[in-house]
């Protein structure tokens, strides 16, 4: 199966070394990053490609855009792992709208576009009988898409709640263990990368809020936008409220929540036992399903870094080739 991958970063380059180290069956014939883009219909060298891109700063050729080869290369998948935009999903909304109009399946770690159109996308995959998958846009590497649609398949979901953002966990994490300020924790995590220098979309819930809009509209069929979540983040969380919890066996978590059926949609911080399933450490989520026959069910893991993401996206991309490509 051929793979044009739009968006060449830490997570596009980590896809490609996977696709290169692993005996998949996968070739990818096109590349684009914000600069450049390369096509050969009969697969690129994906090593000759790192290294360019280590080089130069390009992968390819500066006449050579995104949308160029999303409209004309040849390929069978799209993987689109631009930067996300949590307000309006471009450029990766315009990259996936295109894809699937050429009858072309789409499997994107962006947040942004299925946040914001998931109806329009999966209506317009619908049409031209292809598949959108985006397992990697919630929680990394935990399976908790194909949980919900395959392991858990038959059951009612009754709500969901979880550790949405690794940011969040490591800073009240550190917090709590080393009685760090917030300032204190921050500084840490922008040291060793968890963090942006702009943190504002992890700390303030945002990147939490968005992951609910995805649950929400896919588990439930809702038409939820990012507005109409709660958000309080954890900017304001002190060392004492931290150790106010310590003084009753409890600690702090950001806790994404959405029960339907009690009008619940939100991200706040919570005071929760310690013993609590979803009482992870550093940077790994942790989500909790509820549900009518299998009961609680709770999956942990990484929920950020390039291979962890790699991996959510080659699962996806296997699904599609085993499911849909092999039996057309």
């Amino acid at each position: 199966m051929k793979i044009a991958l739009i968006g060449f970063g830490s997570v596009g380059k980590g896809i490609a070394e996977a696709i290169a180290k692993k005996n998949l069956g996968l070739s990818i014939s096109g590349v684009a990053d914000s600069q450049s883009g390369i096509v050969e219909p009969a697969g690129i060298d994906v090593r000759a490609l790192l290294e360019r891109k280590r080089e130069t700063g390009r992968c390819g050729e500066e006449g050579i855009s995104a949308m160029d080869i999303i409209t004309t290369a040849d390929y069978d998948l799209l993987i689109e792992v631009t930067p996300t935009d949590a307000r309006t999903g471009e450029p990766a909304l315009g990259h996936i709208t295109a894809a699937l109009r050429r009858g072309k399946h789409v499997v994107t770690s962006n947040k942004g576009p299925i946040a914001c159109a998931y109806h329009t996308l999966r209506t317009l995959a619908s049409e031209h009988d292809v598949q959108l998958r985006y397992e990697a846009t919630v929680c990394g590497a935990i399976p908790i898409m194909h949980a919900l649609e395959n392991g858990l398949a038959g059951n009612d979901i009754r709500g969901i709640s979880g550790v949405l953002n690794g940011t969040c966990n490591y800073i009240l994490t550190r917090m709590a263990d080393e009685r760090l300020t917030y300032q204190q924790a921050l500084l840490e995590a922008r040291e060793l990368g968890y963090a942006e220098a702009d943190p504002t979309y992890d700390v303030k819930g945002i990147d939490a809020a968005i992951k609910l809009v995805i649950l929400a509209n896919t588990v439930w069929g809702l038409s939820t936008t990012l507005d109409d979540v709660d958000i309080t983040g954890i900017d304001a969380i002190t060392s004492d409220a931290l150790e106010l919890a310590e003084g009753q066996d409890c600690t702090i978590r950001l806790i994404g929540e959405i029960v339907p059926e009690k009008d619940i949609l939100r991200v706040a911080p919570r005071i929760i036992p310690k013993s609590h399933p979803l009482v992870v450490s550093d940077t790994l989520n942790a989500v909790m399903i509820d549900t009518d026959m299998a009961g609680k069910v709770t999956l942990i893991g990484k929920g950020a870094g390039s291979s962890e993401t790699a991996s959510a996206i080659i699962s996806d991309v296997l699904f599609i080739r085993d499911h849909h490509v092999k039996r057309a």
